[in-house]
């Protein structure tokens, strides 16, 4: 098989030196071997685009000839209890202490709880989608893996570049908002805790160095050894949910029925706008799927590990919400800082420290989740050359990818050093929501389609049907995002969306059946989590979607000038690797 010193002549590189130090570290290919070859590379352009707008990766290259390029193999050291505390450490973080007030004041009122339950489902739904995957796949790429198997390389990259993208500015955000919670701690302003900077422009003027800091410890722990950083955010994770637990009895002693008495002020508009704004409260358990390579039984441990968390983040966070609004009246409900506020409104000033502690324990297992992720996405995406190929060494001593975390922990803290981030918070909603819908076609594609075996007429109805779901739920979501209070259109298109996923159900020959887990309903659930995706998505702002648009377009110019050709020269070689050794392989 191809390894990435056969791949460009170079027979001394990463092997060696396990870190980039020159140009074939970072452009080892063929193509990049001198002006000569990049200039016919580019002439190449149109018919290498074809190809690889055609190519869908196999299992057993991803979890063979991908991995192999790490030369050295990721440590087996997780179980279903460590998935368990994974999951939970990613995803509950800041997210309860700050998103549950604006969505119950200005949207919900107490039916926050009914919100964050209909939200809890829906990211439930998308677990289940990569739960799936992650246990036919179990190698580190997660969700770029999953699209470049069944969707082929291009769609892999684009969903590629926004996940890097969004795990980025959540690591950056999160580390600056560990800062304000630290504050809080010291009734300090959070701009005391920074360096201002009047020379700068006012988002990039307040210099963080707590996050910087925070970051780099959390890189040395996820450097270390993955088993180390599990032991590290199971026990920060009990913590937070003692402490969680503490908030939630606390608040129920100041408990007011009477606040639940006008329980859905706005109807269901209401309670759907909130939900949509409350699924961001849950989004991180797609970056514990890329553990699935350190994971000792896949079939039984991912299962149980990303159902199980989730299932206890969505009680946990209904029974949060209940709390919260029966203290106090939904519209006295601070929409910055709505526990603290509801402590002191009840004479419990004190619980303010406890808040604050919860949410520095979760913002911690966040950002150690997030950067566990961001590494083994890259670590895998530079196996496939789309990225710098030095980025996917795994490091022999500790088993963990060093190089790319140590990378991905310097964007991290150059973003989380200078930018205040508002402006990037609702497009990092977008790049996941673009994620998880992709994830979910991929799943329907993987069961009803395979390659050499599905009919023509059976291909085509499968791309009919997925042709009217996507069609139906962005209809369905234009039509809530410009505000229509009927129901007529929705009385169009979700018939359509259900005809569609009916038809596929009874019409489309399902290819292939899941070998260890798998998602029950298909092609239901899959179908629903495109549909309510796309619909969440029409919560975000226009402006959310032109950033999302000019990102994607830097993407496409990379693409074209450098992942396009590294890819294909990658490809190219493992291909003349494998006919190769064909013959030996047959005698």
């Amino acid at each position: 098989m191809a390894t990435e010193t056969d791949i460009g002549g170079n027979h001394n590189g990463l092997k060696k030196r396990g870190c980039g130090c020159t140009k074939q570290d970072f452009l080892p290919e063929k193509s990049f071997q001198s002006w000569t070859s990049y200039v016919n590379a580019l002439s190449d352009t149109k018919s290498r685009l074809k190809d690889r707008l055609l190519a869908r990766s196999m299992d057993h290259v991803e979890l063979n000839e991908m991995r192999a390029r790490s030369q050295h193999e990721m440590k087996k050291t997780l179980n279903w209890w460590d998935m368990i505390w994974f999951g939970m450490g990613a995803v509950m973080g800041a997210g309860i202490f700050v998103l549950t007030g604006e969505a119950a004041r200005n949207h919900s009122g107490p039916a926050v709880v009914v919100s964050y339950l209909i939200s809890g489902v829906t990211a439930l739904i998308s677990v289940l989608c990569y739960t799936e995957f992650s246990v036919e796949l179990p190698v580190a790429g997660g969700s770029f893996t999953y699209l470049r198997v069944e969707l082929g390389d291009f769609i892999a990259y684009i969903a590629a570049g926004n996940i890097l993208f969004e795990y980025a500015v959540a690591g950056a955000s999160v580390a600056r908002s560990w800062t304000s919670y630290l504050a809080t701690l010291f009734n300090r302003n959070p701009n005391n805790f920074r360096f201002h900077v009047s020379s700068f422009s006012e988002e990039y003027s307040h210099l963080d160095p707590i996050a910087v800091v925070v970051s780099v410890l959390v890189c040395i722990a996820a450097c270390k050894s993955t088993k180390g950083s599990s032991r590290f955010n199971s026990i920060a994770t009990i913590i937070h949910l003692i402490v969680l637990l503490f908030i939630l009895i606390a608040g129920l002693t100041k408990a007011s029925p009477n606040n639940f008495s006008n329980f859905a002020p706005n109807g269901i508009r209401g309670i759907l706008k909130a939900s949509s704004i409350l699924f961001f409260a849950y989004v991180g358990f797609d970056g514990v799927a890329t553990l699935g390579e350190e994971v000792k039984n896949p079939g039984r441990d991912i299962p149980i590990g990303l159902i199980g968390s989730m299932l206890v983040i969505i009680t946990v966070y209904c029974l949060l919400a209940a709390t919260l609004s029966l203290m106090q009246p939904y519209y006295q409900i601070d929409v910055n800082a709505p526990f603290t506020l509801a402590f002191k409104a009840v004479g419990m000033n004190w619980a303010n420290y406890f808040v604050a502690l919860g949410a520095l324990k979760g913002m911690t297992t966040v950002l150690l989740a997030n950067l566990l992720g961001q590494a083994r996405y890259f670590t895998h995406i530079g196996r496939t050359h789309m990225a710098p190929p030095f980025l996917a060494t795994i490091n022999e001593r500790t088993g963990t990818p060093v190089n790319a975390t140590i990378v991905m922990t310097i964007l991290n803290s150059i973003l989380g050093f200078f930018t205040s981030l508002e402006v990037l918070a609702n497009l990092l909603s977008l790049a996941t929501l673009f994620i998880f819908s992709f994830v979910a076609l991929a799943l329907l594609v993987r069961r009803y389609y395979v390659r050499g075996e599905t009919t023509s007429s059976d291909r085509n109805k499968l791309i009919g049907f997925l042709v009217l779901i996507i069609g139906s739920s962005i209809a369905s979501a234009a039509y809530w995002a410009l505000g229509k209070n009927g129901w007529i259109g929705y009385a169009v298109t979700v018939p359509i969306w259900f005809l569609a996923t009916l038809g596929l159900k009874l019409m489309a020959k399902e290819a292939k059946k899941p070998k260890l887990w798998g998602v029950p309903l298909v092609p239901w659930l899959p179908s629903a989590s495109i549909a309510i995706n796309v619909f969440i998505m029409a919560s975000i702002d226009g402006a959310s979607f032109v950033r999302f648009g000019i990102w994607t377009l830097l993407l496409l110019v990379y693409y074209i000038f450098i992942a396009l050709h590294a890819s294909y020269d990658a490809a190219k070689e493992t291909e003349r690797s494998a006919t190769a050794a064909s013959p030996e392989t047959e005698a």
